[in-house]
């Protein structure tokens, strides 16, 4: 596909896009917030150039936490913007960093709307973590003279073959202002096999074992521990899509043979489905509360809903065990190393290939274990259940996991260096085009 073929392709799917953004508005007004970021308009012209570094969603927010909060401190001369592609992305980074950054969604991939959106921040410096390849935005930055870092880059051999497929389009993306920052050797190879540059290609790690706590999540979830009940039995099922939760649910009931009085903390993954899961909750005739409501579990509770965002990692903190879902569909697994860090065994589904190193990793290592269904994990709860000794020595081997991988931010820092230290890039105004 040449280029020219897929901007027409884009420019006629933008608007169906956006439609669905309206959609999803319907029932979570959080879609209706910047909607004209996503074709490039918004706030006014940044007055000086920006280091721009985009995270799709809140996952990828959360884990580009440590390099936003690095570069601020090495250049805090430079505003900083940030770009998401989701409401929660863009809540996760008004949380994390409130005004000291420009917070805005990425437009789509159309010529007219990167080009507005280019204009509008005047990167110095692009970002882009984990595997957003878009076509018009590299090629508009690679114009404009931008360089352009993938960092934490994954690639899993699946994709090749579809980035493959599109021929020139995506090896054309490449260009000399673009330089990759892998996570491990295998994801280098990958995309030097769809057109990086092997000079520009680099393994630096994965950037979520950088990840920082916040000083105030474990006192945080000492306090909601207090709160549930100290000598109760408590486990978190976080991040979890539809079709996962009937299965959380029924390795619940099953736990409860053995452990009347077990609490699940219930973490849906996107706040658009909140009301879904309390209604699944009701059908089943669960004795649930919902987090909003303010009301501390009582001995009946049975499940308390978290209907927030931001506050996983002092659930994880609250909780004795931590089930991370999108594993038990095929979705591709949500970071399990959260509650590794924090010394809790982790419990996960077969589908991790969004962090398929990481899950081997941990499971190599003995500190997450897998399971296929609801059977298994509530026979892998009850064992773990019983056993508080085993259950500290396997999260132990897991906060040891992540200290010992820490440094990829500082990797990255030395890839990044050179192109801050450069004189700035020009900002070829539009209407050059």
């Amino acid at each position: 596909m040449s280029r020219r073929a897929y901007s027409l392709v884009m420019c006629i799917v933008a608007p169906f896009a956006f439609a669905t953004v309206l959609w999803r508005g319907l029932r979570d007004r959080s879609y209706w917030q910047g909607l004209s970021e996503r074709f490039g308009w918004g706030a006014r012209r940044r007055s000086s150039p920006t280091i721009w570094l985009h995270a799709v969603s809140l996952g990828e927010m959360s884990a580009a936490a440590p390099l936003v909060r690095a570069l601020r401190a090495r250049y805090p001369q430079i505003p900083l913007v940030l770009t998401t592609a989701t409401p929660t992305g863009r809540a996760r980074a008004r949380a994390l960093f409130g005004d000291a950054v420009g917070v805005s969604f990425l437009p789509y991939d159309t010529p007219g709307s990167v080009v507005r959106f280019l204009d509008r921040i005047r990167p110095r410096l692009a970002i882009i973590m984990e595997t957003e390849l878009w076509p018009n935005l590299f090629n508009e930055c690679e114009r404009r003279g931008v360089p352009l870092v993938l960092a934490s880059a994954r690639l899993s051999a699946k994709s090749v073959l579809r980035y493959q497929r599109l021929g020139r389009l995506f090896r054309g993306i490449f260009s000399a202002n673009v330089s990759t920052a892998a996570q491990t050797l295998n994801d280098a190879e990958r995309f030097v096999a769809i057109g990086a540059a092997a000079s520009r290609t680099h393994v630096v790690g994965n950037i979520k074992f950088d990840m920082q706590l916040s000083p105030g999540v474990i006192d945080q979830g000492r306090q909601l521990r207090a709160s549930f009940g100290i000598a109760r039995p408590v486990w978190i099922a976080g991040s979890t899509h539809a079709g996962e939760e009937e299965q959380v649910l029924d390795a619940h009931e099953a736990l409860q043979t053995d452990r009347p009085n077990g609490l699940l903390l219930l973490v849906p993954r996107h706040p658009d489905r909140f009301q879904a899961v309390a209604d699944l909750l009701s059908d089943r005739k669960v004795r649930f509360a919902r987090r909003t409501a303010g009301v501390v579990p009582d001995a009946a509770t049975q499940v308390l809903l978290v209907d927030t965002i931001g506050e996983l990692a002092a659930l994880y903190a609250a909780a004795d065990v931590a089930f991370v879902g999108g594993s038990l569909v095929p979705i591709g697994g949500h970071n399990l190393l959260e509650p590794a860090a924090l010394g809790l065994p982790v419990l996960t589904g077969p589908y991790n290939s969004n962090s398929r190193d990481i899950a081997r990793l941990l499971l190599s290592q003995g500190a997450a274990v897998q399971v296929s269904d609801s059977r298994e994990l509530a026979e892998a709860l009850r064992l773990l259940f019983a056993d508080p000794v085993d259950r500290q020595r396997i999260g132990a081997i897991g906060r040891r996991i992540v200290e010992s991988n820490r440094g990829s931010v500082a990797r990255l820092l030395e890839l990044i260096e050179p192109f801050l230290a450069a004189p700035s890039a020009a900002v070829i105004p539009s209407a050059a085009r």
